[in-house]
């Protein structure tokens, strides 16, 4: 299970990277499997190339001390920028793997996905995960196409974000390409995903909970069926409180309430969450006691780099 961090800001609404560092350690010292830099969750559209840079390095100098994975955001709907943004992360020490979008808002082709990725993936330096969130892209892709995808030398894996669980989704976990890893992105549906043969989640909500979810995981590898159940429904119900308002601002206002990062800023255009969706994120976390770290490890293809 790997955490796509927050980017913390302070009173003066510059990035706190002490925070951010912490927060780091915080997550791995509970038992996540690595740590994603530069996600959607870090409001990263709003950062400034300085503030990118000033991210990736305080995530990636804390992933290589502790010996776990670090995945990079980088790239967009220009395939030779994204070429680009791949090629610089080839300069950072300790990136793993990159996070990489299905090309959004021009809509290609399946074929021009396709493309697109084949391009990046022969020439990228670190292997690529592909993000797939058609209600943000505007890109629906099959099962068949991700598994042209997923044979692709370099692509390790997808972040399946596609907004439920449906025949394609069927389709593509009952025959996966080797070496290729499905991460749940819709934190919602974490568990299901799991029981159905997801290699892992990219969570959002495991910013909070850290412990549980990696119980979670842990649960459906041993086969406790029991006691994943009962664990997915319980945080299935905290993952949606905490996405009730645009993500990160519900999990930020947590955060801060807790006292683990300075304020509960975001960026325009997104505004602080309400206190009434922070306190019913609360009270559900209240509920859920700090869990033992039972399962840790990268899926195939993803791991920490030197």
């Amino acid at each position: 299970m790997h955490i796509p961090l927050i980017t913390p800001f302070d009173a003066a609404g510059e990035v706190a990277l002490d925070a951010l560092e912490a927060l780091a350690h915080d997550m791995l010292t509970a038992g996540a499997a690595g740590l994603v830099a530069l996600g959607t969750t870090a409001e990263v559209a709003t950062l400034s190339a300085a503030e990118k840079d000033a991210v990736v390095g305080t995530l990636a100098r804390v992933c290589r001390e502790r010996g776990t994975p670090l995945m990079v955001g980088a790239g967009n709907n220009d395939t030779a920028a994204s070429r680009d943004a791949l090629a610089a992360l080839g300069k950072v020490p300790g990136v793993a793997a990159a996070l990489t979008l299905v090309p959004y808002f021009t809509r290609p082709s399946a074929a021009g996905v396709v493309a697109h990725f084949t391009e990046l993936a022969a020439n990228s330096p670190v292997p690529l995960v592909i993000y797939h969130i058609p209600y943000r892209t505007g890109q629906e892709l099959g099962a068949d196409t991700l598994r042209t995808l997923g044979a692709l030398p370099g692509v390790v894996g997808v972040k399946y974000a596609t907004g439920g669980i449906d025949a394609e989704t069927v389709d593509l976990l009952g025959e996966l390409p080797d070496g290729f890893a499905v991460f749940a992105g819709d934190d919602l549906f974490f568990s299901p995903l799991l029981a159905m043969g997801a290699h892992g989640g990219i969570l959002a909500s495991a910013h909070l909970a850290t412990g549980r979810y990696v119980e979670l995981a842990g649960a459906w590898a041993a086969g406790d069926i029991t006691r994943a159940r009962d664990l997915g429904h319980r945080l299935g119900a905290l993952s949606a409180a905490l996405f009730a308002e645009p993500n990160p601002t519900v999990v930020k206002g947590v955060l801060h309430a807790q006292g683990r990062i300075p304020t509960a800023s975001v960026r325009l255009p997104l505004l602080p969450a309400g206190p009434g969706a922070v306190d019913e994120a609360l009270r559900l976390l209240a509920g859920e006691e700090p869990g033992p770290a039972e399962v840790r490890g990268s899926a195939p293809g993803l791991t920490a780099a030197s």
